[in-house]
């Protein structure tokens, strides 16, 4: 045998082990994560028993939280439903992909982290609410307009939990069998095991409709959780709020509960199939609620019960099975390139938001320190008569700064008084933080083409039709 030969077949030998080695140190099957995203509607960030509330039962959650990076100064850009649900989905500011009120559409040709995974190999299916479609929230969405989704057992929107109904591939109306995030969740786990044999990575998307009012609805076994005359409410809510209050919250804390029974299931479904290890699981919700805090009720306000809002990111593969805090503030438009880039998919050009995927890995934050917040058009349950009106505003680790189009209006040190009830907007001793801030906001603004116009003339550059309280119709 000549000397060429041999080393020839010696290297052809050696390089037979090492693609042995390294395919035994790879996952079975494809390499790219998959990805689980899970929006809940309404859920506020503090309304979990391993971020202190002293009432609420997760303890699904809390196991979660235990094995996840927790971004927990996320915030919602704009505190309302489609205008989140959007910016998810797209990765851009609402002034951008248009919808900054709730029941207008999202343009059917929109980039959609649906559209950019499936061109780079995944399946894509979503469960449970929508809320983008803007064609009636009982209507059928067609597939030249579920933004890239094919697997489909969605509708536009509900709130009536124990009848709900949904769509597939046709116009048929289908019916959830109870409590439909319970059974919505089942069929998400039915997607799991089906994909778990598959050469092909997968991303799911499934949207609960709790804990959104009405909140007395939970299974009857939530509901006697919680009684209402037991509960510690949050300092912020005033007096004459506090039996409506309490009411409320322990209705909203049954759903919460029934959802982290939910949960669970998942996260079972998961480990059973083998698939925990190399799928992203991301846990967050649209807004929060502001349940009485501050005298208010529900969303689009920019106090933290609002804004706030939990996010999870649970990747033993990718970002190891310790639990992590991590403080930088992280917006809505940034979730949709933070997906991307643990996936390692190139973001497109389209995208606004910022990639905290290296920050989830241990490097550097993005960005200024600060997520910006925004009612660009008032609404629905905050209408002007209502005490609605436009704001811009940043959520920095400590300050919330917000003004409204008459000027500062709204200033809060948030590590020393937590529950916002000490306004220290134009106070001389503030002045400095204050222009401070303001000069951010300004910039941040600036860079995002934002002119901080009236609501009315957004609505007019979008053609909307409103009421005259800037309501678009939610009839089917």
């Amino acid at each position: 045998m000549s000397l060429l030969l041999l080393r020839t077949l010696t290297f052809l030998a050696v390089a037979t082990t090492l693609r042995t080695a390294v395919a035994a140190q790879e996952p079975p099957g494809h390499s790219k994560p998959n990805i689980v995203v899970v929006i809940a509607d309404q859920w506020r960030a503090q309304a979990f028993h391993h971020t202190g509330d002293p009432n609420v039962k997760t303890p699904n959650f809390d196991r979660l939280a235990a094995e996840s990076a927790e971004l927990v100064h996320a915030v919602s850009t704009i505190p309302v439903c489609s205008p989140t649900r959007a910016s998810l989905l797209t990765g851009q500011h609402a002034l951008t992909h248009g919808v900054f009120i709730n029941d207008v559409p999202l343009d059917p040709a929109a980039t959609t982290i649906a559209k950019v995974l499936k061109a780079a190999g995944y399946d894509t299916g979503a469960i449970g609410k929508w809320h983008v479609d803007g064609h009636g929230r009982m209507s059928f969405i067609p597939a030249e307009r579920r933004q890239g989704f094919d697997y489909w057992k969605v509708l536009e929107c509900t709130h009536n939990y124990t009848d709900s109904v949904f769509y597939g591939d046709t116009s048929e109306k289908l019916h959830w069998s109870g409590y439909d995030a319970l059974d919505q969740t089942r069929d998400a786990c039915n997607f799991l095991k089906a994909h778990a044999p598959a050469q092909k990575p997968f991303l799911l998307w499934l949207a609960w409709g709790p804990p959104h009012d009405p909140y007395l609805t939970a299974p009857e076994k939530y509901r006697a959780m919680y009684d209402p005359a037991t509960l510690t409410l949050r300092p912020n809510v005033p007096a004459e709020m506090e039996a409506p209050t309490r009411k409320n919250t322990a209705g909203y804390y049954a759903h919460c509960s029934a959802l982290d029974d939910a949960i669970g299931e998942l996260l079972q479904t998961l480990q059973e199939t083998g698939l925990a290890d190399n799928t992203i699981l991301l846990f967050t919700a649209d807004h929060g609620d502001m349940l009485g805090s501050q005298g208010m009720m529900k969303k689009q306000k920019p106090y933290d019960e609002s804004i706030r809002v939990p996010m999870l990111i649970r990747w033993p593969a990718g970002l190891g099975s310790k639990r992590r805090e991590l403080p930088a503030p992280i917006g809505t438009e940034d979730v949709m390139p933070t997906l991307l880039g643990l996936a390692r998919v190139p973001a497109p050009k389209s995208v606004q938001g910022l990639d905290y995927s290296g920050y989830l890995r241990g490097g550097e934050a993005p960005g200024d320190g600060a997520a910006l917040i925004s009612c660009p058009s008032p609404f629905g349950e905050w209408e002007r008569r209502r005490g609605g009106k436009e704001y811009r505003g940043l959520r920095t680790v400590r300050y919330t700064y917000v003004r409204d189009l008459s000027g500062p209006w709204l200033l809060f040190d948030d590590e020393a008084d937590p529950y916002q009830q000490h306004n220290l907007v134009n106070t001389p001793e503030h002045a400095a933080l204050q222009s401070e801030l303001e000069a951010k906001l300004t910039h941040k603004l600036r860079d995002q083409g934002d002119d901080f116009l009236p609501g009315e003339k957004y609505i007019a550059k979008w053609g909307y039709h409103v009421d005259a309280n800037g309501t678009a119709p939610t009839a089917p």
